[in-house]
C-alpha cells in the first residue's frame, strides 16, 4: 500500500500549482533532497469516505483569477500542502491493561500509546479502549472495507476466563497488531471510522466539558487530542478545525488571549482556501477582537470579513463559541 501513488493526491496537487501561475508567483523550489525524493513516498492522507465532499470544490472555487488570497497566503498554503502530503508513520503500542468493575458490569481497559516512527516522539498520545469498542469498530470497518479486512482477523470472546492474565495478555498482543495493520492499509487509515476510533471519545468528554464551563478540563484534553488529530488527518486539514477553534474559545475565556490567537491563527491557515466554511467568518470575527486586545493589527483581517460580507447573501452566522457548544451534540 505504500508504494501506489494517490490519483487524487496527484490532482489536487495538479490544481495548486495552477493556482500558482494563475496568481502570477513562483514558489520557490524546495531542497534537492525534496525533489529527488522518489514519488513513491509522497501519500496525500485523503478519505476514502471523503466526508467534506464540499472542501475540493470549496478549494476550486477560491483559487480562481479573482482569488482574495495574497501571494503570502497561497505561498504559504502550497508549503503546507507539499508537506502534508507526505505520510507520517504512527505506531501503536498496548503496554498495559486494567479491569473495571461497575456497577453489574465488568471489562478490561487497553491502553495505547501512538507515536510517531522515525524520531524522539515527545508528544506521543495515551487513549484507552475497551474490547466492545474494538468490536465496534470492526464491524463498522467490514461495512466499507469487505475486501480490505478479509484477511483481517478479531479476537473472538470468550465464553470464560475473559479475565484471565493469560487472555488478556493475549488480547493485548492481538489488539496492537490489529491496530498496526489497520493503519497499513491506506483507505483504512483515512476513513472517518478509523479516526474516530482513536479520537471521538476524549473530543466528547472535552465538548462536553467545554458546554458545562469547565473550560480548563477541556483545554487539557483537547490539547491532548489535537497532535494526534493532526497527524492522521494530514491531507485534509480542514478536518482539525473545530478543534482548533474550541481551544481558541477555551483559552479566551480563561482570559488567554495571545495563545487563543496562535491556535485561531494555526486554523485560518486551514480555511485560506475554504472561506465557504461554516467556522471561517465566526473564526474572523474571533480573530478580529483578540487582535485589538492584544494590540495587534486587525486591518487585514477587517478586509477579509467584509470582503466575504459583501459577496454573501447577509445570513444568521453563529459566534465560535455557539459553534462549539453545538459539535458533538446528538
Amino acid at each position: 500500500f505504500a508504494m501506489e501513488q494517490d490519483p487524487e493526491c496527484t490532482a489536487e496537487r495538479e490544481l495548486l500549482e495552477a493556482a500558482s501561475r494563475i496568481a502570477t508567483f513562483s514558489v520557490s523550489a524546495s531542497s534537492d533532497a525534496e525533489q529527488n525524493q522518489p514519488k513513491a513516498e509522497i501519500s496525500c492522507e485523503l478519505s476514502k469516505e471523503n466526508p467534506e465532499k464540499g472542501d475540493l470544490q470549496d478549494s476550486n472555487a477560491s483559487l480562481s483569477p479573482n482569488s482574495s488570497m495574497t501571494t503570502k497566503e497561497l505561498q504559504e498554503y502550497w508549503r503546507n500542502e507539499k508537506s502534508q502530503c507526505r505520510q507520517v508513520k504512527l505506531l501503536f503500542e498496548i503496554p498495559s491493561t486494567r479491569i473495571v468493575e461497575h456497577h453489574l458490569s465488568k471489562y478490561v481497559m487497553y491502553k495505547i500509546i501512538i507515536l510517531q516512527t522515525g524520531s524522539f516522539d515527545s508528544n506521543k498520545s495515551v487513549i484507552e479502549r475497551r474490547y466492545s469498542d474494538f468490536e465496534k469498530l470492526h464491524r463498522s470497518l467490514l461495512e466499507d472495507f469487505s475486501e480490505e479486512m478479509e484477511d483481517v482477523t478479531f479476537p473472538k470472546k470468550a465464553l470464560t476466563g475473559n479475565f484471565t492474565d493469560e487472555i488478556i495478555h493475549e488480547r493485548k498482543l492481538a489488539f496492537k497488531d490489529y491496530l498496526r495493520l489497520l493503519y497499513s492499509m491506506k483507505y483504512i487509515r483515512r476513513s472517518k471510522k478509523f479516526i474516530d476510533f482513536l479520537t471521538k471519545p476524549e473530543l466528547q468528554e472535552a465538548y462536553g466539558c467545554l458546554r458545562g464551563g469547565q473550560y480548563n478540563k477541556a483545554l487539557e484534553i483537547l490539547l491532548e487530542v489535537i497532535g494526534l488529530q493532526e497527524r492522521l488527518t494530514r491531507g485534509n486539514p480542514v478536518t482539525i478545525v473545530p478543534t482548533l477553534c474550541a481551544i481558541v474559545v477555551c483559552h479566551k475565556d480563561l482570559g488567554n488571549p495571545a495563545s487563543a490567537f496562535e491556535y485561531g491563527e494555526k486554523a485560518l491557515s486551514h480555511l485560506c482556501v475554504r472561506n465557504s466554511h461554516k467556522y471561517y467568518i465566526p473564526l474572523l470575527e474571533a480573530m478580529i477582537t483578540l487582535a485589538y486586545e492584544l494590540g495587534k493589527d486587525f486591518l487585514s483581517l477587517q478586509e477579509k470579513l467584509e470582503e466575504w460580507k459583501a459577496k454573501k447573501d447577509p445570513v444568521r452566522v453563529f459566534s465560535l463559541k455557539e459553534l462549539a457548544v453545538r459539535e458533538y451534540v446528538k
